[in-house]
């Protein structure tokens, strides 16, 4: 059978293991049998904690057949491999009730027994819920978002009621609140998913497409209106509720422990808590309204995807128009040419593809062959005469005949202009430090140059770039520069800057003035010697 071949694929380290299992139960929806065993699952699942055997699913299957059912014509024998298989896969379990039976021949057809798995009924009611509405829109219940308003609103009043709260009528409040936000998260999923479904779609006709428009600027504006409205309130409700949970859902579960107490006594036991009365259930509710951890609520997401709905709405629109001009969309009609070559034969195929492209078989690659060899359209070129194809088509694919390579551009114009800005830029940097060494010492009285004060500013910020700071003998907070001097030998200029505390270097210059607070600034030729320097 098609699970047991799927497991035989598996590697050795996963086979066995708790998830294999737990998937296994979804084979006798990909089985080739599959509508046999849907059916026969159907059968198990119209009943709770009832074991039936052969002749039992036999008859209700006669009962509820249905014209062109395949199940509705299975014998006993076909039957019983049916249900083995499904036992194997997980999907029924083997009954252990006493067969009490007439006679032998009853006894042989009623000695086994099967019951439905709760992972079958699981995976069947899904897949029913599947098969009757999957292509179905689904109205979002938006009047349950009031509901859950409220619901916070009281649970909130309670949790900070004098005296605490009852545990009785808590945890009735709090399961209701989780299946009406259930609901209402259920349907909004539902309902985006096939909105996006039919925005998706490319060949939407006028009637279609009024029709959606109508829905997302009156439907989905007022969902989206609705939820922005309630979720700042419902936010605030579980910032008021959220410090009294551990002590709500702790007499919660003191007053009724439910199937709770069965994982205590049983610790290999899974219970799945109802709704609400988990920790985790509250941090779903809360991140679906509030961004609890910087990567988005559940309503900004719905903001979002409103957003990228009206914007397919938009493109539908511009093809309309488009098409409207007459660029029709061609799409039903290229779906219509599909269905004809996959249900045509190689030779028809052929000849729709030239009827509807122009598109011959390859038969030459375009070169012409010699003219006095004649060559027939049909022949193929794998049997076909060599022909010889040129070596810049060959390797370039260029058809372009070639001739005298042309001559190197001269860019000595170019080169002429760039060393010409050079040399100005180089003569005016000369000019600003030969300013600078006339102006130091009485930076106070001269203004200097709009060049001349951006090559000071240069040099300045190099300087204190390459300074050291050491703190001084003379107090607490006095600095030293070590070392702030800067020189550029192109320009045979050296900028030397001390801290001087109090003094006041005012630097003028025709784009305006700039204080440098404690701080003494020479300039001087690079070409002087240090013990100079020092000196002055």
């Amino acid at each position: 059978m098609e699970g047991d071949e799927l497991r035989q694929e598996l590697p050795d380290q996963g086979r066995g293991t708790e998830a294999w299992d737990r998937l296994s139960v979804y084979a006798c929806l990909s089985a080739p049998e599959r509508l046999e065993y849907v059916a026969v699952m159907r059968v198990f699942c119209g009943t709770l904690l009832a074991d039936l055997a052969v002749p039992d699913v036999l008859a209700k299957l006669a009962q509820a057949g249905s014209p062109g059912n395949p199940a509705a014509g299975l014998d006993a024998e076909t039957l019983t491999a049916r249900l083995e298989q499904l036992v194997r896969w997980g999907n029924l379990l083997r009954s252990t009730h006493t067969v009490r039976a007439s006679s032998i021949t009853e006894y042989q057809r009623s000695r086994s027994r099967y019951q439905l798995s709760k992972l079958g009924e699981r995976v069947q009611r899904d897949a029913d819920e599947v098969l009757a509405g999957a292509d179905a829109a689904r109205e979002v219940s938006s009047e349950l978002l009031t509901l859950v308003d409220r619901g916070l609103r009281e649970i909130a009043a309670m949790a900070a009621a004098p005296g605490g709260v009852d545990p009785q009528q808590a945890l009735e409040k709090i399961s209701t609140l989780f299946v009406q936000f259930a609901e209402f998260a259920e349907s909004v999923r539902d309902f985006y998913a096939y909105l996006g479904q039919v925005l998706a779609r490319y060949d939407l006709d006028g009637a279609e497409y009024q029709g959606f428009k109508e829905l997302l600027l009156d439907y989905v504006e007022a969902i989206t209106e609705d939820v922005s409205f309630r979720a700042p309130r419902i936010a605030t409700h579980l910032r008021v509720v959220w410090p009294h949970l551990p002590t709500l859902l702790g007499r919660i579960d003191a007053h009724a422990a439910g199937l709770g107490a069965l994982s205590d006594a049983l610790p290999e036991t899974r219970v799945q808590r109802s709704r609400g009365r988990d920790l985790a259930d509250w941090e779903g509710l809360r991140d679906w309204f509030a961004d609890a951890d910087g990567h988005g609520s559940q309503v900004d997401q719905l903001r979002d995807a409103t957003l990228r709905a009206l914007q397919s709405l938009l493109a539908n629109a511009k093809r309309m128009l488009r098409s409207a001009s007459g660029e029709m969309s061609r799409r039903k009609d290229l779906l219509r040419l599909a269905a004809w070559f996959d249900a045509a034969e190689p030779e028809e195929a052929h000849d729709i593809a030239v009827a509807a492209f122009g598109l011959y078989g390859a038969r030459h690659m375009g070169v012409a062959p010699d003219p006095d060899l004649s060559v027939p359209a049909y022949v193929s070129w794998w049997t076909g005469p060599v022909v010889d194809v040129p070596v810049a088509l060959r390797e370039r694919g260029s058809r372009a005949p070639r001739g005298r390579a042309a001559a190197v551009e001269d860019h000595g114009e170019q080169k002429h202009r760039l060393m010409e800005a050079a040399r100005e830029q180089a003569a005016a940097r000369h000019a600003a430090a030969a300013e600078l060494r006339s102006a130091s010492g009485r930076f106070e009285q001269v203004k200097l140059g709009s060049a001349a004060m951006r090559l000071l500013l240069e040099l300045l910020t190099t300087a204190l770039g390459n300074a050291q700071l050491h703190k001084g003998d003379t107090g607490a907070g006095a600095f030293l520069l070590d070392g702030a001097q800067v020189s550029d030998a192109d320009l045979g200029i050296r900028l030397t800057a001390w801290r001087t505390p109090g003094r006041h270097t005012l630097l003028r210059s025709v784009d305006g003035d700039l204080t440098a607070d404690d701080l003494t600034l020479v300039v001087e030729s690079a070409a002087k010697p240090a013990a100079e320097e020092a000196s002055a």
